[in-house]
């Protein structure tokens, strides 16, 4: 859901529709928030910031809506090793597009990178290939994360 994009609004109420949902306060509050921001969000982040605004919504409703989303493809899961799951719109609806993380081990911050993207995706495509031919097996994503010592924790 690009922020001002009408058409990746129908886009993304159609998906919601195809799959047996509608769009409901809850859901549109989780993917507003995700949307308007650049950083990674815990369940409990998102909870935080809607029930400034509709504090009927419950966490719980929260991490059932975030699964919905993610079991549909809107929405993105990510284990950084911090304990807790983060989330973010899935490259088709978020403004940063493709991209990679670079995750510190220390202080649990997240880079988003898009750098060296054509020498990766050329890599990745003869990779996702190679593997497909040798194990029968149709690759349909990829998920990369590097962790790491950011440079403000190895000061």
């Amino acid at each position: 859901m690009k922020k001002n994009s009408k058409q990746n609004s129908r886009w993304m109420h159609g998906k919601f529709k195809c799959n047996g949902y509608r769009m409901t306060k809850a859901r549109e509050a989780i993917l507003d928030i995700l949307a308007n921001t650049k950083d990674h969000l815990s369940a409990e982040d998102i909870y935080l910031a809607i029930h400034k605004f509709y504090p009927n919504i419950g966490l719980t409703t929260v991490y059932r809506n975030l699964e919905m989303l993610v079991n549909i493809g809107i929405v993105v899961k990510f284990d950084f090793g911090e304990g807790r799951s983060k989330y973010e719109l899935s490259d088709h609806y978020s403004e940063k597009g493709h991209h990679h993380h670079l995750v510190c081990k220390e202080c649990y911050k997240v880079i988003d990178y898009s750098d060296f993207m054509k020498d990766e995706l050329n890599f990745l495509k003869n990779t996702e290939n190679g593997l497909s031919q040798k194990y029968n097996f149709e690759i349909r994503d990829h998920l990369i994360q590097f962790f790491g010592i950011c440079e403000s924790c190895r000061k």
